[in-house]
């Protein structure tokens, strides 16, 4: 399949796979002697991961080290236990962004509650995020 063919089977533009492959996250394809990008199953199944891995929130930086690994290395299992690793990191991460938000929210509700009714004084709001 050509580019445009495995950008539609993946779900993404075609500048997205010419971005994946320009980082080294997507194999340089065979090319035919009209110079046409040819691309397999196995690179949609690349594509999709890399996709899908960014919409939870892992970076290509994350997500590279599994791109490379053969059917061998997925077959005993070391793909599994670094996915889990990774994963397990990216969920405390997540659970200290949601601290962060929390915190963030919080802070903000406190400021909300200390009114600027006073028109004549300054306003409690702007005061606090001046001072």
């Amino acid at each position: 399949m050509h580019t445009s063919e495995l950008a539609r089977a993946a779900g993404v533009a075609v500048s997205t796979v010419r971005f994946y492959e320009r980082q080294g996250l997507l194999p340089a394809p065979v090319r035919q002697g009209n110079g046409y990008r040819v691309y397999g199953a196995e690179d949609v199944r690349t594509v999709r991961f890399l996709r899908r891995g960014q919409d939870l929130g892992f970076s290509l930086a994350e997500l590279s080290p599994f791109t490379r690994l053969s059917g061998a290395a997925r077959a005993s299992g070391v793909l599994a236990a670094d996915v889990a690793e990774h994963a397990h990191r990216k969920v405390a991460q997540i659970d200290e962004r949601i601290a962060d938000l929390v915190r963030t929210r919080d802070a903000i509700a406190q400021l909300l509650a200390a009114q600027c009714l006073d028109t004549s004084a300054p306003c409690p709001i702007v005061e606090a995020l001046a001072g």
